[in-house]
């Protein structure tokens, strides 16, 4: 009996210390939990349990997300990783959660700009307030590629724009009046004409110069032809006409 208690207290221990600091399991409400709130993290963790139905990495100090961070589990309904530091998300860092991921939290972070691809296929409910965004073409195809979720929308706010006027308002507002999307496509439009119109001007200018050109050398060529002698003008000039023949 003491060997049995021994071994099961061997166990448990090697358990716990295979979590990060101020990392624990739990179960609420039926759901295997996982929580890391506030424990001063800067990665997220590699050593979750598989079976995990609630990850918290909220109040921590992770940077970024990289590809693959959490395709170890395949049970995970709910990814809490607000309160962060989180700047950028490479692609595929959500992979292998979009069939069953429920929610997803990105609040309170550090996000300027955000791919779509970020959240491919994905059918969670996404919250993405409370970040530094830039509100552009980018952003907007974001906010249509993703569901939001509920009472988050009026969060998403302009702390930087390509027009000056939308700084400080919410992102949906803006976007109920301006398609910043068609605003970059006319002004790649623009600047595409602009260019072709810069060519155009240039092969007009070398043509008309080397008309000209060769208008010159012509004359030139006849004031020539006339200061010669009767005799050698006429087989000057003979000799220039089978030359151009």
């Amino acid at each position: 009996w003491l060997l049995l208690q021994s071994v099961l207290l061997a166990s448990c221990l090697h358990s716990a210390a295979a979590f990060p600091k101020g990392c624990y399991p739990s179960e609420e409400e039926g759901l295997k939990t996982f929580r890391c709130s506030n424990a001063r993290l800067t990665e997220v963790p590699k050593d979750i349990p598989n079976d995990t139905n609630k990850l918290y990495l909220d109040s921590n100090r992770i940077p970024f997300l990289p590809r693959d961070a959490f395709r170890d589990l395949p049970l995970l309904l709910e990814l809490d990783l607000s309160h962060n530091a989180i700047a950028s998300v490479e692609s595929g860092a959500f992979r292998g959660l979009a069939d069953h991921l429920l929610a997803l939290d990105l609040s309170s972070n550090r996000l300027v700009s955000l791919s779509k691809d970020a959240f491919s296929n994905m059918k969670a409910k996404v919250n993405l307030s409370n970040n530094p965004w830039l509100c552009d073409c980018r952003l907007q195809e974001l906010i249509r590629a993703v569901d939001l979720a509920a009472g988050s929308s009026g969060g998403i706010v302009c702390d930087s724009s390509v027009q000056e006027e939308h700084v400080g308002k919410a992102f949906l507002q803006v976007i109920a009046d301006t398609d910043f999307c068609n605003v970059y496509k006319k002004t790649t439009d623009i600047a595409m004409l602009v260019t072709m119109f810069g060519w155009f001007a240039m092969v007009i200018s070398y043509l008309v110069y080397y008309v000209r050109q060769n208008q010159e050398d012509a004359r030139r060529h006849l004031e020539y032809l006339k200061s010669l002698p009767s005799k050698q003008r006429r087989s000057e000039e003979s000799s220039t006409i089978s030359t151009v023949v």
